[in-house]
């Protein structure tokens, strides 16, 4: 790659850097200056004017004036912006919108501004510029990016929606696209099997330095897809490679997907040595690997060793669909430095989630060791809008919080980014209920396995039903309804990161006796809670099992 892009990441990298560096000796003041600047620009939106924006002179004052919501609040306000309405939540019209799963089983769109996309660029930057000063070969030669597809469709307004880190891929200037070794249209193929076998193809072709992807999950499935189709990618780096499906996407992806027989004949080597094609092996020149340390896919980045061998892995930052929100600056570590310029933030403690009116702090006031919930106010129009998230301070970062992503709140669990809620789960088995004539279910947990990527429904019946109908038509139908109801389940689903369901059928009387330990354990009847999803599994569940339907991937398709 040679030495022009490095010494351009480190000379744009250093003033953005210095930025966030000048701001952590001033947190507080650097917040509130941000707050009240995100107010006074969006104070004549329709939200502005509902909440008086042009009231606003403190942060008391917009504490008061502004209510904590999630999604479901501000909903309406993006329905406006999807009938084509002008300054509903900023000033400056969307861009797109970022879509991801919301609780009801209606997608989420957020809204991406200018401003949104240009935070999301200086964050990238900054990133490289860190990781570039630890691993100086780090752009020695290509790398390798996974990102969604830009573009997935349009609203009747015209507004597109779809990913927004695939359309800020798209936008990254020339001299840094030309180091892709995965070029951006490889997101646009549409059948997930040839998409990964596209990318490992083009990702084995060439000298990788770096790689990265959000997922651990994502690295997984290229490094199994190069490992399970070695002779084919080898073949087809020998000989090239065609895309019936997609003539159009082929056509552009012509000159990376051109016959290349001495690096085919490289992995040949590589293949010999190893048994087969791993990243080890064909990518000695690896320098770092980018992507999510912290939460359950915390489980899946320890698997990477597995593929990739030692080298070092640096969290990509606490981000979501919703913005980037916090800048890793070492390896090996989920904690980053809080994101001053990208929002204003908020924090309430893990144990005052639930209270009706819960202590509200600023990132000055959070305390080493603890769990708080995050509350964010962005450029994008989100307003003290409840994430769902918990993250913990690991330390700091001159007078800022590092902080860490632990795990998805209130009545949620993801394993690889899908953010399964209670209520996915109540959608699909309502449906569900509709189609089959089942005495379905008195109770039932749905359990996330991490070490599995899968989902386990434990279900205790009314009445005796079929293991056939559950095997061959209800489970199945389930995998697909909820699908349905949550898009990133859906995605995840198609591209394999996650298994299919595991059944398990209980003993009679698996919930009752639960309720009965939790009374002998003196807990009162108006505080005993049905747990309908869970992080992890329970010795008693297991314990209670009689019979398990597991979904095999021909069944599901």
């Amino acid at each position: 790659m040679g030495w022009l892009l490095p010494t351009v990441i480190k000379l744009r990298g250093y003033s953005v850097a210095r930025k966030l560096d000048r701001a952590a000796e001033r947190p507080l003041e650097t917040q509130r200056s941000v707050l009240l600047d995100l107010i006074a620009r969006n104070a004549d939106t329709a939200f502005g004017r509902d909440h008086r924006f042009k009231l606003i002179r403190s942060e008391t004052d917009y504490r008061r004036q502004v209510p904590i919501r999630d999604y479901e609040g501000i909903r309406p306000y993006v329905d406006r912006i999807i009938q084509g309405e002008d300054a509903v939540l900023t000033a400056s019209a969307p861009q797109m919108l970022n879509t991801t799963s919301g609780t009801t089983g209606d997608p989420k769109y957020i809204p991406v501004t200018a401003e949104t996309l240009s935070n999301s660029g200086a964050f990238a930057l900054q990133w490289l510029y860190r990781a570039l000063k630890d691993h100086p070969s780090l752009l020695a030669h290509a790398f390798a990016a996974i990102v969604s597809r830009a573009i997935e469709g349009r609203m009747p307004s015209g507004l597109p929606y779809g990913s927004a880190s695939g359309m800020l891929y798209q936008r990254i200037p020339r001299a840094v696209r030309s180091a892709y070794a995965i070029p951006y249209l490889a997101s646009e193929i549409r059948n997930y099997d040839q998409r990964y076998f596209v990318a490992a193809r083009l990702a084995l072709a060439a000298r990788v330095s770096y790689i990265g992807t959000p997922n651990p999950s994502t690295l997984i499935r290229l490094a199994e897809t190069g490992a399970s189709c070695a002779e084919q990618i080898i073949g087809a780096i020998h000989d090239g490679i065609e895309l019936p499906e997609q003539p159009d996407v082929a056509a552009q992806l012509e000159a990376g997907l051109s016959p290349d027989p001495a690096r085919a004949r490289d992995l040949e080597h590589a293949a010999g040595r190893a048994g087969t094609l791993r990243p080890l092996e064909c990518w000695p020149d690896l320098a770092l690997i980018g992507c999510w340390l912290g939460g359950s896919v915390g489980t899946q980045a320890r698997r990477l060793k597995e593929f990739y061998g030692d080298v070092p892995i640096r969290d990509l930052g606490y981000l979501a669909s919703e913005g980037h929100f916090t800048i890793p600056h070492e390896d090996h570590t989920a904690a980053g430095i809080l994101a001053l310029h990208s929002g204003y933030f908020e924090f309430i403690p893990e144990e005052a989630v639930d209270e009706p009116e819960p202590p509200v702090l600023s990132c000055h006031q959070l305390e080493l060791g603890r769990r708080y919930a995050v509350l964010l106010t962005t450029a994008g129009g989100l307003y003290r809008y409840d994430i769902h998230d918990i993250v913990q301070v690991t330390g700091s970062y001159r007078q800022a919080p590092l902080l860490a992503f632990i795990r998805k709140g209130r009545d949620m669990t993801s394993i690889t980014g899908e953010k399964m809620h209670v209520n996915h789960l109540l959608l699909a088995l309502e449906q569900i209920k509709q189609r089959y004539d089942v005495s379905l279910v008195d109770h039932f947990r749905l359990v996330a396995d991490v070490e599995e990527s899968r989902y386990h429904l434990y279900a205790e019946f009314k009445s005796e039903v079929s293991h056939e109908l559950l095997r061959d038509e209800v489970l199945p139908d389930l995998d697909a309804v909820l699908a349905e109801v949550n898009v990133e389940y859906g995605e995840k689903r198609r591209s394999r990161r996650l298994a299919p369901l595991i059944l398990h059928l209980m003993q009679p009387g698996w919930a009752e006796r639960e309720y009965q330990r939790t009374a002998a354990a003196g807990k009162r009847d108006t505080q005993y809670k049905w747990q309908i999803l869970c992080a992890e599994s329970r010795a008693e569940d297991i314990g209670a099992i009689v019979h398990t339907i597991e979904l095999s991937e021909e069944r599901a398709e």
